[in-house]
């Protein structure tokens, strides 16, 4: 028996099958990550009353137990942390040691809004460890989901290696100045985490146009 396939049909099927591994909810978590970090941040710090210096001080101190109106910070981490881990779900392009770390990362995340500072200039072990988790896991996830066979270029090539090596510059520099009390704490904690934060987005954005591509 001959069976013949149409060269429509097939490349309607490839264009369904294929073509987009990406579900178009990961959009949506992807994007809502970094806006509602960023926007928490600076909707938070201009509602204080006595002012707020975001180069000095840093984003736990505005969700801090006794911070005037902390819970726009701990909402906007919360709802960060939760955006990543749907993310990390749905990048199924990603190796999954890497999903698993994105994951985690997000978990950690959201456990930062759990685990407040005691106040704004006060620190705890349970929110220092978290918020390093989160650091240290949204800096390592990319070189860790590395496919050489996606078609997604943010996932392959050389691509996760360099945004893991920037991420981890920028979180190192952040733990440097934690460590020796360095001037510009608040501006580089921003730095390090609006930049983990903003490139789920562009593996899921570069994903898409690759699939877009292929259609």
């Amino acid at each position: 028996m001959l069976i013949c396939v149409s060269p429509v049909a097939t490349r309607e099927y490839v264009a369904v099958s294929f073509s987009w591994p990406t579900p178009w909810w990961v959009l949506v978590s992807a994007t809502v990550a970094p806006v509602a970090l960023i926007g928490g941040w600076t909707l938070a710090a201009a509602v204080q009353p006595d002012g707020f210096d975001s180069a000095t001080e840093t984003i736990s101190a505005l969700a801090a137990v006794g911070t005037p109106d902390r819970w726009i910070m701990t909402l906007a981490i919360g709802i960060t942390g939760v955006c990543h881990v749907i993310t990390a779900a749905g990048l199924r392009e990603a190796a999954i040691p890497g999903r698993a770390i994105y994951a985690l990362a997000g978990l950690a995340t959201f456990l930062v809004a759990l685990f407040p500072l005691p106040d704004m200039t006060g620190s705890s072990v349970a929110h220092g460890v978290v918020a390093a988790g989160s650091f240290v896991g949204l800096a390592v996830w990319p070189v860790m989901a590395r496919n050489r066979l996606a078609r997604n270029p943010a996932l392959r090539d050389g691509y996760p290696v360099i945004a893991t090596a920037v991420l981890g510059i920028l979180v190192l520099t952040f733990f440097a100045i934690v460590a020796t009390a360095g001037p510009g704490v608040g501006l580089t904690e921003r730095v390090a985490a609006g930049a983990e934060a903003l490139w789920p987005l562009v593996v899921v954005v570069t994903g898409v146009r690759a699939a877009a591509a292929d259609v």
